[in-house]
C-alpha cells in the first residue's frame, strides 16, 4: 500500500514533492483569479452574505463568491439577511495577493439584492426556523448543523463560556454524524450484502459510503476549514486502518495539514484550521502520555481538562477576552457529548424543542469580562515546548508545569 511505502525516506520525499506540485498549481490558479479581480478597478460580481456584523454607524458584511471572500460596509437601513444573494460592485485598487487569500476589505459602490434559487441548505434552514421560536436558538442550530456563522453577540457568549470549539464543526461533530449514518445504513446494506456480494468487506464498504455522504455534507457547509481537517483525517484513518498502520500519529496530522494546504492554499490563513490542528495535536499528546490510565471517569475528566488548559495559551494569544466562567468549559464539553447527538437525532426525526427553554437561560447569562493576553515570547516558547514533548517526557513534564503557571496567570 502507498501509505506503507511512505515510511521510507525516498517515497516520503516523493509524496511531499507531489503535494508541493499540487500546491504550486493551486496557488497559480488563485493568482490568476487575483489578476482577474485586479484587471478592473471596479469589479462586479454576485456574492452571498456569509455574516453581518452590526457596528455603531454601519453594518459590515462578510461576503463570498466562488473565488474569494471579502468584507464591505453598508448602511444600517438596508434590509439584508445572512445568505441573501447580492449583485455588488466594489473597488479593487488597494487589494494585494495576500489580502486576496486572507479575505480583504473593499469599498462597495453599489449593491442590489437579487433572486436566489432555493437550495437544499435553504430547505434545512427553513426546517430549523420552523422547529424553534427563539432567534438565538435558531442561530445555534444553524451553526451546529450547517456551519452558518453566529452573530457577534452569540459568538461572544460562547467565547465567554470557553466553548467556541463546540460550535465550530470539527472532528467530534463528524464522528457523531458518522456513527448515526453507520447504523442508519447498516441494516439495509446488510440485507443486500448477504444476498449479492458476501465476499466484500462489509465494514469497509459502509465506511466508504459514509465517507461519500460526509463529503456531500462538507460541500453543504461550504468546506469549513476545521471540518475539512476532520474529513481528511477520517479519510486517512480509514485507509491507514485498511493498511494496518498506526492511526493516531503526529505524522498523519502533518500529512493532513500538507494535503489541505496543497489543495486549498488560502486555508493557511484560516485561524479555525490552526485551532483545529492544535486541538488534535494536544489530543495526540494526551494519548501518548495518559493513555495508560485505567479509570474511565478519571480519563474522561483529565482529557477534557488537560486539552482545555493546553489550548489556553494559544487561544489567548489571538483572543484576549477572559471570564471565570471559561473554567466551566471542560464540564460543558462533556455535557455537549450528550447534547449534540440528542439534538442531531431530534432534528433528523422531528421532535425538537425539549431543551430550548434551558438553552435560552444559558445564552442569556451576563459575564464579567477582563482581558488577558499571551505574550509573544511565551507563545513561541510554548509552541516549541509542545513540539519537544513529542519525543521527550522531560519536555512534557515542563509543559505541564508551564500550563499550571499559565492558568494561574490567566485567572488569578
Amino acid at each position: 500500500m502507498i501509505l506503507k511505502q511512505i515510511k521510507t525516506s525516498k517515497n516520503l520525499l516523493l509524496f511531499i514533492s507531489v503535494l508541493f506540485i499540487i500546491f504550486l498549481i493551486n496557488i497559480s490558479i488563485e493568482y490568476s483569479k487575483y489578476k482577474e479581480l485586479k484587471y478592473e478597478e471596479l469589479f462586479e460580481t454576485e456574492v452571498l452574505i456569509v455574516n453581518i456584523y452590526e457596528k455603531e454607524k454601519v453594518n459590515t458584511l462578510k461576503l463570498k463568491n466562488k473565488d474569494f471572500k471579502f468584507f464591505t460596509s453598508v448602511s444600517k437601513e438596508l434590509d439584508l439577511n445572512k445568505l441573501d444573494l447580492l449583485q455588488i460592485a466594489f473597488l479593487t485598487k488597494n487589494i494585494d495577493f495576500i489580502d486576496f487569500l486572507k479575505g480583504f476589505y473593499a469599498k462597495s459602490i453599489y449593491l442590489d439584492k437579487i433572486h436566489k434559487n432555493t437550495t437544499l441548505k435553504d430547505k434545512i434552514i427553513d426546517k430549523i426556523n420552523f422547529y424553534h421560536k427563539s432567534h438565538k436558538i435558531k442561530e445555534v442550530f444553524k451553526a451546529l448543523f450547517l456551519a452558518i456563522p453566529v452573530s457577534t453577540e452569540l459568538r461572544d457568549t460562547f467565547a465567554n463560556y470557553g466553548i467556541t470549539h463546540l460550535i465550530a464543526l470539527s472532528g467530534f461533530h463528524l464522528s457523531v454524524l458518522s456513527f448515526l449514518l453507520y447504523w442508519i445504513i447498516y441494516f439495509p446494506y446488510d440485507f443486500f450484502h448477504k444476498r449479492y456480494y458476501p465476499y466484500r468487506n462489509k465494514k469497509f464498504d459502509l465506511l466508504l459510503i459514509i465517507l461519500g455522504v460526509l463529503f456531500f455534507y462538507l460541500l453543504l457547509t461550504d468546506i469549513v476549514a476545521s471540518l475539512l481537517r476532520a474529513f481528511i483525517m477520517l479519510s486517512l484513518g480509514i485507509f491507514l486502518l485498511r493498511s494496518n498502520i498506526k492511526l493516531f500519529s503526529f505524522t498523519s496530522l502533518l500529512f493532513t495539514f500538507l494535503i489541505i494546504i496543497s489543495l486549498l492554499p488560502k486555508y493557511i490563513f484560516s485561524i479555525s484550521l490552526w485551532f483545529s490542528l492544535w486541538g488534535v495535536f494536544y489530543i495526540f499528546l494526551y494519548i501518548k502520555y495518559f493513555n495508560e490510565i485505567k479509570s474511565i471517569i478519571i480519563k474522561v475528566l483529565l482529557f477534557n481538562f488537560w486539552i482545555y488548559f493546553a489550548m489556553n495559551p494559544i487561544v489567548h494569544y489571538f483572543f484576549t477576552n477572559t471570564t471565570y466562567e471559561q473554567l466551566y468549559s471542560p464540564f460543558l464539553t462533556i455535557a455537549f457529548t450528550l447534547f449534540y447527538p440528542f439534538e442531531l437525532f431530534a432534528h433528523l426525526f422531528g421532535f425538537t424543542g425539549f431543551l430550548d427553554s434551558y438553552l435560552e437561560v444559558f445564552l442569556s447569562k451576563e459575564f464579567y469580562v477582563f482581558e488577558v493576553s499571551t505574550p509573544l515570547w511565551f507563545f513561541i516558547s510554548f509552541i516549541l515546548l509542545s513540539f519537544a514533548s513529542i519525543g521527550s517526557k522531560k519536555a512534557f513534564i515542563i509543559l505541564n508545569i508551564t500550563l499550571f503557571i499559565y492558568t494561574g496567570y490567566l485567572f488569578l
